[in-house]
């Protein structure tokens, strides 16, 4: 089959390409900056841009053929002003695109929880690029998930910041949201699995990992993989805001990425809806092996993190 994966240099992305090499199928990158961009052999690169609608035909036909399938695995997760409209109009000519080069399928990764008013922002906008990209020709099979687990996965490389330099945490009762991480490998998994099922296509399906943890949870047992414990403190009153205040002052992360975290810990993400099991069986990763390899590949795994951390010392 011939695949094009967007998002081929990003976090998921540069994992499920060379996944799809192995398993058989002839892979099509679409990314801004060829030059840039070290394709595993084997792999068509296309230059254009998701808002540049004119630079996009080029990457559903390569040598007089039309792709099969695409990867639409693009989102703005550190924000930014006008970030909502900029990925609402990457989808849009996307699936103009899609839909104009006759593919059958899109395959797209979003984020797990309940459809409901009190939804944060980003998980929002993720729900509204599923949408438009669900009303486009292409059957769309829609992945959901919570947080991935990952060496540069933007959500793990701040828990892991937090759990290697605070032994004390003082936290607002968010902490015990319930959530279920996954192994960025059984993410891959899941979307390179979905293009031998063609019962998937059309479908909205949630993965996750094998536990139900909260966030304290998490951040403790993170903890205990780096050497130490953790304790938290809770209180009754900290606002989002002031939360992503006390997020920014700790540690470099992004402002806007801080708020998109920080407001997403207020919902529930747990896998409701079970189907990929049987549609697409795989052995899921636990959660300690997952943040022992994200430990393990992770850039600042053999270095303090000073560029992470303010103020805090070894």
């Amino acid at each position: 089959m011939r695949v094009l994966v967007t998002g081929a240099t990003g976090f998921v992305g540069s994992r499920l390409v060379p996944t799809l090499l192995s398993r058989g199928h002839d892979v099509v990158a679409l990314v801004r900056d060829a030059d840039g961009y070290a394709a595993p052999e084997g792999v068509s690169v296309v230059e254009g841009d998701l808002l540049e609608p004119d630079t996009l035909p080029p990457a559903f036909e390569i040598d007089g053929e039309t792709v099969d399938a695409a990867y639409y695995l693009v989102h703005s997760m550190d924000g930014g002003p006008g970030y909502e409209e900029r990925d609402r109009n990457c989808a849009t000519n996307f699936a103009a695109a899609a839909s104009a080069a006759g593919i059958e399928r899109i395959v797209y990764l979003g984020g797990l929880g309940e459809d409901r008013e009190d939804l944060s922002e980003h998980l929002r906008s993720r729900r509204e690029v599923e949408r438009i990209l669900a009303e486009g020709d292409p059957a769309l099979t829609a992945l959901r998930a919570a947080i991935i687990i990952g060496a540069g996965s933007a959500s793990f490389e701040v828990i892991a910041g937090l759990a290697r330099r605070l032994p004390v945490m003082v936290t607002p009762k968010w902490v015990d949201t319930l959530c279920q991480p996954i192994a960025v490998a059984d993410v891959v998994a899941y979307l390179a699995g979905v293009l031998a099922a063609p019962e998937t296509a059309g479908e909205t399906l949630e993965i996750g990992g094998p536990e139900v943890l909260t966030y304290a949870e998490i951040l403790r047992r993170t903890r205990r993989q780096l050497g130490g414990g953790l304790r938290i403190v809770r209180v009754p009153v900290l606002s989002p805001g002031l939360s992503a205040r006390w997020l920014r002052l700790v540690t470099d992360v992004n402002p806007y990425l801080a708020r998109s975290l920080v407001e997403g810990l207020r919902n529930t993400v747990i896998v409701e809806d079970d189907r990929i099991r049987d549609l697409v069986p795989i052995e899921r990763t636990s959660f300690e092996l997952a943040v022992a390899r994200a430990l393990t590949d992770s850039p600042n795994a053999q270095r303090p993190w000073l560029t992470t951390l303010r103020g805090i010392r070894p």
